[in-house]
C-alpha cells in the first residue's frame, strides 16, 4: 500500500473551515500547512485567566494552538472586567478557568481547551502543566512565578514571562541554560500589592507573549532570549535590556548548555 504524501497528511489534519480560518497566517513565508500542523499538535500551558491570560489565550486560540491548558482557581468579580476580556458580567461568580474555556471554545471550536481550577503550588505544578510544550506566565504574584520557573527548568521547556503595572509592562522569553532564569532576573519578589492597571496594558503585553509562543512553536522569527522588554505606555516607548545570569542562582546555576 502506498503511503500518503506528507502534504496530503498535513492537509487531512484540517477541515475546510480551519483552512479558511488560518489562510492569512499560512501566507507568511515559511508557514504553510506544515507549520500550521505544528501549532495544531502543540500544547500550551497558560497560568492565569486574568488580564494577561485573556489576550494570551485568545490569540493562541485563534492562531490554532491545538491544546490549551488554562489554570486559575479564582472566580470572576466585577472589578476584573476592565481588563479580563475572557469574561463578561453574566459570569460574575463563575470560576475563571471555566469561563475561559467557554470563551475560547466559542472563538475556535476546533481546538481543545482544558480548564484547571486549582491553585498552583510546588506539590501539583508538574501534574498541572502535564505534557505542555511551553508555559506562559500570566500571574500577578511572584511566589507562583518562581514555582513555574522551577517547573519549566525541570521539564526543560521555555517560560514566557509577562508583568504589568498601570500603563507599563515587561516581557521575556526564558529558557535556561540558554538564558537567565526568572530567579536570576528577579532574585527577590517585590512586595505584594493591589496595583493599578488600564486594560489596554495587558492587551499589549499579552499579545507579545502570545507572539513569543507562536514564534517558538513554529520556529519562525527570533525569541527574546536573554532580554527583558520594557514597555512604557505613558511615553509610547519600547526598550530592550540585557538579562544577566546569576552564577550563584539557587535554581539554574548548575545547568550546562
Amino acid at each position: 500500500m502506498k503511503s500518503m504524501p506528507m502534504d496530503k497528511k498535513r492537509n487531512s489534519m484540517f477541515s475546510q473551515e480551519e483552512l479558511n480560518r488560518y489562510n492569512r497566517q499560512m501566507l507568511m513565508e515559511g508557514w504553510g500547512l506544515e507549520t500550521q500542523g505544528k501549532l495544531k499538535q502543540s500544547t500550551v500551558f497558560i497560568a492565569g485567566a486574568g488580564g494577561l491570560g485573556s489576550p494570551v489565550s485568545i490569540y493562541l486560540a485563534v492562531a490554532g494552538i491545538g491544546n490549551i491548558r488554562i489554570c486559575d482557581f479564582d472566580s470572576i468579580e466585577q472589578s476584573n472586567l476592565n481588563r479580563q476580556i475572557l469574561h463578561n458580567p453574566d459570569r460574575i461568580g463563575t470560576e475563571k478557568a471555566l469561563s475561559a474555556q467557554k470563551t475560547l471554545k466559542e472563538i475556535n471550536p476546533d481546538i481543545q481547551v482544558s480548564a484547571i481550577i486549582d491553585k498552583i503550588v510546588s506539590e501539583n505544578v508538574d501534574t498541572i502543566i502535564g505534557n505542555s510544550d511551553i508555559i506562559v506566565d500570566c500571574m500577578d504574584n511572584f511566589p507562583t512565578r518562581y514555582i513555574l520557573n522551577e517547573a519549566a527548568i525541570r521539564k526543560g521547556i521555555p517560560l514566557v514571562f509577562g508583568s504589568i503595572w498601570g500603563m507599563e509592562g515587561r516581557m521575556s522569553f526564558i529558557k535556561p541554560p540558554e538564558t537567565p532564569c526568572l530567579q536570576c532576573i528577579y532574585p527577590e519578589a517585590p512586595p505584594s500589592e493591589t496595583f493599578p492597571v488600564v486594560g489596554a496594558t495587558p492587551g499589549v503585553i499579552g499579545s507579545l507573549q502570545a507572539l513569543e509562543v507562536i514564534k517558538y512553536l513554529t520556529g519562525i522569527g527570533d525569541n527574546m532570549k536573554g532580554k527583558i522588554m520594557v514597555w512604557d505606555g505613558l511615553k509610547g516607548e519600547f526598550k530592550n535590556y540585557k538579562a544577566y545570569k546569576d552564577p550563584a542562582c539557587p535554581v539554574c546555576s548548575g545547568l550546562k548548555k
